[in-house]
């Protein structure tokens, strides 16, 4: 029998990793791990997992990352962080890494078959 799993975090949703490793904007939702079976290491592929808008030293990027390891990041952001989360957000860098998610998932699916 399938077990559902609901997300804990939504779509614009402020999430901190729990090792530090990035806080971010959860952009999309998987309810279970997609990708190739030997990425996911010791973290069950059985439970939500989420495309983030991440901040790093030089920008943004995209991370995929497991419920398991993200938690809260409200509370985590500095000012400057809050300013780069908020909605107002350069839409131009969202696209792009929105862009650049997408076409890294179309060509996993090729390569897949």
């Amino acid at each position: 029998m399938n077990q559902i799993h609901t997300a804990r975090f939504a779509i614009g949703h402020i999430v901190r990793h729990r090792d530090d490793a990035f806080r971010g904007v959860v952009m999309d939702v998987d309810p279970a791990y997609h990708g190739p079976a030997s990425d996911t290491g010791a973290v069950s592929p059985d439970q939500p997992f989420y495309r983030i808008f991440a901040l790093g030293e030089d920008g943004g990027f995209v991370a995929y990352a497991a419920e398991s390891v993200l938690e809260d990041g409200r509370s985590a952001l500095l000012t400057d962080e809050v300013r780069r989360c908020s909605p107002s957000m350069d839409r131009a860098i969202m696209r792009r890494s929105m862009r650049a998610s997408t076409e890294e998932a179309m060509e996993r699916a090729r390569a897949e078959g």
